[in-house]
């Protein structure tokens, strides 16, 4: 291999290992708070959506802490952090659901532990 190609190689190398690394290393990241099992919700006031994820984790007695993105400098940090296109988005330990899932919601929720009311 020549010494151009090497050149290439690591260059390319560096440039993915920052990219990955500005990702996962932001510091609006909620993903850092949530540890392996805390719930948090990014919305917005005039979000449909949100309202109705927030009605599902309160009727499944999930405790969440939630982020308005436009707002609150946090919420805005945290949607950007997860690369966010739209709300709602949901960060359930290390893992982010982005739109309306109840269904992907509940089965995360349930993963990391979380008893459903009546259960």
């Amino acid at each position: 291999m020549s010494f151009g190609r090497i050149l290439i190689v690591i260059a390319v190398l560096f440039g993915a290992l920052h990219l990955y690394a500005g990702r996962a290393g932001s510091a609006g990241d909620p993903r850092k708070g949530t540890g392996a099992s805390g719930v948090v919700l990014l919305s917005a006031t005039w979000c449909g959506y949100c309202d109705a994820l927030r009605q599902d984790l309160n009727a499944m007695g999930v405790a969440y802490s939630e982020l308005d993105i436009e707002d609150d400098a946090q919420g805005s940090a945290a949607f950007d952090a997860v690369n966010a296109r739209g709300v709602p988005v949901l960060v359930v330990g290390q893992d982010v659901i982005y739109g309306y899932d109840p269904d992907r919601a509940r089965e995360l929720i349930a993963a990391v532990g979380y008893r459903f009311k009546g259960q």
